[in-house]
């Protein structure tokens, strides 16, 4: 009964986090803590005690706080790595965030440093601090039918934690321009101009906009706004800019340092302004020794939004991204947002799929093995503990080493794990016979089956396989080389047979030889009768002194038998588991109010 509460804990869990509307994903974790919580986003956070099964909770030093989500943690302290996964639909574009606030929580003043993975993916190098909080955030287009992130300890004594953990479902026409291969890690989103950080429910699929003001911020005299490009920007966004300081000079709003990481870059602008003075600019690169356009000319529109996007952008030296009015503009430059985002490698297709399939069939089956989750073999070399895996670009599962993991009942069919070459499934309670596909398995090479409970015959299919080493020691009931089997009885109706017989014997032979000295008895009783001869048979030593009858029965039976004796003896017999192409791409989207 406990069981199907805890299940039912989770599905209502589920159900609850998981989504906003229909399939799409909103799912919030507070990781480490023990209860719901709704922030003042009003978004919900749910705990993460029935979602992982392994890990410690613990809670930040009072004087690291920052706020209640991130107050808590849970820490892995024993697994290569440790997932959280949710089910999504396959080919959905996910934004993905975790966040990482070390606090002291262990008072070693000691902040770890572990990677973190997604989907089977590497995602970066998390480097916690003393104080302060890191977050991280992807956005992708699933490959598979669920998503994961997990964290890998990488040093000794450097235990890896996560404090909480988003998914967020986002169209598919946002960031549409980049590669449905590769991830967008995000550096930075701004809003400039601004005061107060914006997201959910300002913005439906919660990115966060981080404020930054300073010289030029201004306010829009705009109260609506047409954000009707691919994108779909917030209008908050729009609402505040930056403003150059005259016609004549530049506004400098970001500068990009070297690197061989390809950027993608989103710039949004808004005329704050209801008048009929124009406001015409260009993006520039510069630096010291070069100074160019990258754009066409940019005129926003009151109410409106354009939006220009870098794409596949780099540089070997740093540079400055500006704004320059050109000749013919009333108005100084501006700008609303920016977002900047590294391009990933080109994302993993993830283990085989008939070998994840059969994995869940088995974590199915075994409650004990459903605590792994994320992918079973990537990143390399971050597999599930129990099992090797091939160095493919889609790897394949070569070993299960599930020896001692209480595994009990019927071993499921996991034949479609064609590339296995070793299960160790010893020291379990498994049960039924052995199945003959073991036996057929195309690279198989070694099957330990020792110390369970498993009957009848083995398969000649695995008896015969010269080319597999087979240990099957331990099982009682199995019928071995040597012994006879049942195949109705599982191979036990035999043994127990031979074992009974010799009590059979050693009961109705001494009973056949009572049952002729009985008749013996009566006989010579009979015949003293005959003879006038009295005798008094007591039960008991002597009668008035005399010896009772038994004892003289016996004088006489020993002695109308003792010339021919035969003597018998009745014994027992003794038992017998790309990054390519420096180029950039310049696109733009404009809309007008």
């Amino acid at each position: 009964m406990a069981k199907h509460l805890k299940l039912l804990t989770i599905l209502l869990l589920a159900l609850f986090t998981f989504s906003v509307s229909g399939d799409d994903v909103f799912w919030s974790v507070n990781c480490g803590a023990t209860d719901f919580y709704t922030d003042e986003n009003s978004i919900s956070w749910a705990p993460d005690d029935s979602l992982v099964s392994n890990g410690l909770a613990r809670v930040v030093q009072s004087s690291n706080s920052i706020s209640p989500v991130l107050d808590s943690l849970r820490v892995f302290t024993s697994r290569k790595k440790n997932c959280y996964s949710t089910p999504v639909t396959k080919g959905e574009k996910l934004l993905v965030r975790a966040s990482f606030n070390y606090g002291n929580y262990d008072r070693l003043s000691s902040p770890p440093k572990f990677d973190l993975h997604f989907d089977g993916n590497f995602w970066t190098t998390v480097e916690t601090t003393a104080s302060g909080a890191q977050v991280y955030e992807a956005t992708y287009v699933t490959k598979g039918d669920a998503a994961s992130v997990c964290v890998a300890q990488t040093n000794p004594n450097q235990f890896p934690f996560i404090s909480s953990l988003e998914f967020r479902s986002v169209g598919l026409e946002v960031y549409n321009l980049a590669d449905d291969n590769r991830a967008l890690f995000l550096i930075e989103r701004l809003s400039f101009g601004a005061s107060d950080t914006l997201r959910y429910p300002n913005d439906l699929y919660d990115r966060i906009w981080v404020p930054l003001s300073g010289s030029g911020a201004v306010t829009s005299e705009a109260i609506l706004f047409n954000t009707s490009i691919s994108d779909n920007p917030p209008q908050g966004i729009l609402e505040s800019a930056i403003v150059g300081a005259s016609t004549t000079t530049s506004l400098i709003f970001a500068t990009v340092q070297p690197s061989n990481d390809l950027l993608y870059i989103n710039m949004y602008f808004s005329e704050v302004l209801d008048t009929t003075e124009t406001r015409i600019f260009r993006v520039y690169e510069s630096s010291p020794s070069v100074s160019r356009p990258l754009t066409a000319t940019i005129s926003p529109a009151f109410g409106g939004v354009s939006e220009r996007i870098f794409t596949n952008y780099t540089t070997n030296s740093a540079m400055n991204l500006s704004l320059m009015a050109t000749a013919e503009s009333d108005l100084p430059p501006l700008i609303n947002a920016i977002e900047a985002f590294n391009i990933s490698d080109v994302l993993t297709d993830g283990t085989d799929s008939n070998d994840v399939a059969t994995l869940m069939l088995l974590q199915t089956t075994f409650d004990v093995l459903a605590q792994w989750s994320g992918d079973p073999c990537l990143p390399a070399p971050y597999s599930w503990d129990w099992l090797n895996c091939s160095n493919d670009a889609t790897p394949r599962v070569t070993s299960l080493h599930l020896d001692s993991f209480d595994l009990s009942g019927s071993l499921p069919d996991i034949s479609s794990m064609d590339a296995l070459e070793t299960i160790d499934l010893h020291n379990n309670s498994l049960t039924g016979t052995i199945p003959d596909y073991l036996g057929t398995m195309p690279k198989l090479k070694e099957l330990n089956l020792a110390n369970n409970s498993f009957s009848g015959p083995i398969p000649t299919s695995v008896s015969k396989n010269n080319k597999l080493k087979l240990t099957v020691t331990g099982n009682p009931s199995l019928c071995t080389s040597g012994k006879s089997c049942s195949s109705s009885s599982g191979g036990t109706t035999s043994k127990k047979k031979s074992s009974n017989m010799p009590i059979i014997l050693g009961t109705t032979i001494p009973v056949f030889f009572l049952i002729w000295i009985v008749a013996g008895i009566f006989i010579i009783l009979r015949k003293k009768r005959t003879n006038n001869v009295n005798v008094l048979a007591v039960a008991g030593g002597e009668e008035n002194g005399k010896p009772n009858g038994l004892h003289t029965v016996g004088e006489q039976m020993m002695n109308g038998i003792g010339q021919n004796t035969v003597q018998q003896t009745f014994g027992s017999p003794s038992p017998l588991l790309d990054t390519s192409g420096q180029t950039s791409d310049l696109h733009d989207q404009t809309t007008a109010h």
